[in-house]
């Protein structure tokens, strides 16, 4: 699993620098489908290394958390004008746009011929894989900016990104549809961040399989015992910091609210597992968490309090810290995308540049 934190900068880009990226971001994927297919360039999209050498090529600022909207943005122009040519294409986007993804699953569906199982198919993966990074995951960022990118064959990626509201940070994860066994069991081919957190639910994890097992558990038994339940985990709090001294604070925060009505009606559909749980609606974050912590401190079975976070933002620390350099994926990203970069229909002086910035970002 690898994430990417990067400061949050607000605005958009210039229109003669977005447009540059268009045109860039078009002659290098035309390159890159032509020669490994549009299963070999969603792999890359989902490769944090790759994609962030990617926007560094595009030209916009790679450190700063418009990487991600503007880098989806301009791919999502450059490969959805081409969609039917070359097989692939891009929904979603930031704030507003991201609420519209359905339904632009739906239409470019239709013009790339995808059958209507594989398109529901699409809009499950978008919905879930947001519902799962917002809930399941409980990191402190919210998100505001989701994209799926996909093919004529129903393969998918999603690329989104969400934001710290106190630190102003932004965290970017990544799913990759042909790894993905289960919505809810390490789920994430990369999230990637420069810091790790102290507590951070994670329902992801193998690690947290048994606490989920409780909750749905929970759920199917009685809404009237979660209440009861939930009114004793006050006095048991301690157990939870007395398990575990390092956890901080932040682990032992009870939700304030509940969706009590949320509750009601999983009780009636009685989900036969946590992904089914997590797909009704109005379970969310603070009902989560909730159940998670009945599930630890009063039936015992302990959540992953741990950071999933491998990777830094790009291809590592400098000094190693938090992590490693990544020089292999360094080198296969940026070999790759400098030979794409020779291949495509640019001007000499367009791809001279490309390869500046690109050596600029991974110097060697």
């Amino acid at each position: 699993m690898d994430y990417a934190e990067l400061p949050l900068h607000y605005g958009k880009a210039p229109a003669w620098l977005f447009q540059r990226m268009v045109a860039l971001g078009k002659a290098i994927s035309e390159v890159l489908i032509i020669e490994y297919g549009t299963e070999g360039f969603l792999e890359r999209i989902a490769n944090p290394f790759w994609f962030q050498a990617l926007s560094c090529v595009l030209g916009f600022d790679w450190h700063s958390s418009g990487t991600t909207t503007t880098t989806c943005g301009a791919l999502k122009e450059a490969l959805n004008e081409k969609s039917t040519e070359l097989g692939i294409a891009v929904a979603g986007g930031k704030g507003k746009v991201a609420r519209e993804t359905p339904m632009e699953i739906i239409a470019l569906s239709e013009r790339l011929n995808i059958g209507c199982k594989k398109n529901k198919q699409l809009i499950y993966a978008s919905r879930m894989s947001a519902k799962v990074d917002n809930t399941a995951l409980q990191d402190s960022y919210k998100l505001y900016h989701h994209c799926i990118f996909f093919d004529e064959n129903g393969n998918w990626v999603v690329v989104q990104q969400g934001m710290n509201d106190e630190t102003r940070y932004a965290r970017r994860y990544h799913w990759n549809g042909a790894i993905v066994k289960d919505f809810l069991e390490e789920p994430h081919s990369a999230i990637c961040c420069d810091e790790r957190k102290d507590a951070v639910l994670n329902l992801t994890s193998s690690a947290s399989r048994e606490n989920k097992k409780i909750s749905v558990d929970l759920v199917c038994d009685s809404v009237e015992k979660i209440r009861d339940d939930f009114a004793k985990l006050p006095s048991f709090q301690r157990t939870l910091s007395n398990w575990d001294q390092k956890l901080s604070n932040e682990a032992l925060v009870m939700p304030k609210h509940v969706n009590w009505d949320a509750l009601k009606k999983a009780y009636e559909l009685k989900p036969k597992n946590y992904e089914e749980l997590l797909s009704i609606d109005g379970i969310g974050p603070n009902t989560a968490r909730a159940l998670a912590l009945i599930s630890e401190l009063i039936y015992g079975e302990h959540a992953d309090w741990k950071d999933p976070v491998k990777y830094s933002f790009a291809f590592g620390g400098k000094d190693g810290v938090p992590f490693p350099v990544q020089t292999q994926a360094m080198d296969d990203a940026t070999e790759l995308l400098n030979n794409a970069i020779k291949q495509a229909k640019l001007s000499d002086y367009e791809k001279i540049n490309a390869i500046k910035r690109l050596k600029a970002f991974a110097p060697r």
